[in-house]
């Protein structure tokens, strides 16, 4: 069943489907507190597969828990997808990994060397060398390097079975008057600006990500912080990318 991500509203339960298709789901079970620096954190269901998307922080795993035991069994989750390292997309591993030493990690050599240093042993799995990984549907993962954004082994997953990019820290957006779904893509801009000004490194290292992005069918960003870009502004957000100013390019004009 195709959802209309234009006008989807977070559900009570706060555990919201985003794509709902046969064997094939994947739900938004983010953080709903008062804060500009929220975090978005998806699930992915396929069979028996129940993967992770930047599971988040301690602080959050209490409510993010909360939220995935209306779907499933927290013990059946087998995998979480790390764009980088930082706190507040990884540091729940700790909690994840106690429930289910089995649960595989999918992230960049880069990442893999630093997430030991959370105390965790994992199984884990290289998105580079594994750059498409397919799930029991059929569908696929397609793991889309992203460096210096705004890490330099940062990268993003493409869902081509819904066309959904999880994007991470790229398309973040800092805003206290949140919504699940950008609904004023020109007020949008600006909360994205706060962000990416501070922690993306250059235009180059965003115009570099846009053109890997050339020829894949976008029908959704779905960013870690803020909110989500749905199909009708996805344009616009390519077009914001590949135009920043940020990271170095502020920091020494004269260079850029």
């Amino acid at each position: 069943m195709k959802i209309d991500l234009q006008t989807i509203a977070i559900q009570p339960s706060g555990v919201t489907p985003l794509y709902q298709q046969e064997n094939h789901t994947v739900y938004w079970v983010g953080v709903t507190e008062e804060s500009a620096f929220r975090c978005n954190v998806y699930l992915i269901g396929d069979g028996e597969e129940w993967i992770l998307v930047d599971p988040g922080s301690r602080a959050h795993f209490p409510q993010v828990k909360e939220r995935i035991s209306t779907i499933v069994s927290p013990e059946k989750i087998t995998g979480a997808i790390i764009c980088h390292q930082d706190p507040d997309v990884a540091a729940s591993l700790i909690d994840w990994l106690a429930i289910n030493p089995a649960m595989k990690v999918y992230t960049t050599p880069r990442t893999n060397v630093l997430l030991p240093y959370y105390d965790i042993e994992y199984e884990y799995v290289d998105v580079e060398e594994n750059s498409i990984i397919t799930l029991p549907s059929g569908a696929e993962l397609q793991f889309i390097a992203a460096p210096f954004l705004h890490f330099p082994g940062a990268f993003t997953t493409y869902d081509r079975a819904t066309q959904a990019l999880f994007s991470g820290d790229i398309w973040a957006a800092l805003d206290s008057d949140w919504s699940l779904v950008v609904t004023d893509m020109e007020a949008h801009r600006d909360s994205m600006d706060l962000f990416h000004m501070d922690y993306m490194a250059s235009n180059t290292a965003c115009r570099g990500f846009v053109r890997q992005l050339d020829g894949i069918e976008i029908d959704a960003i779905l960013p870690q912080h803020g909110s989500i870009i749905a199909s009708n502004f996805v344009k616009e957000g390519l077009d914001y990318l590949e135009n920043v100013r940020c990271g170095t390019d502020l920091i020494y004009p004269e260079f850029s």
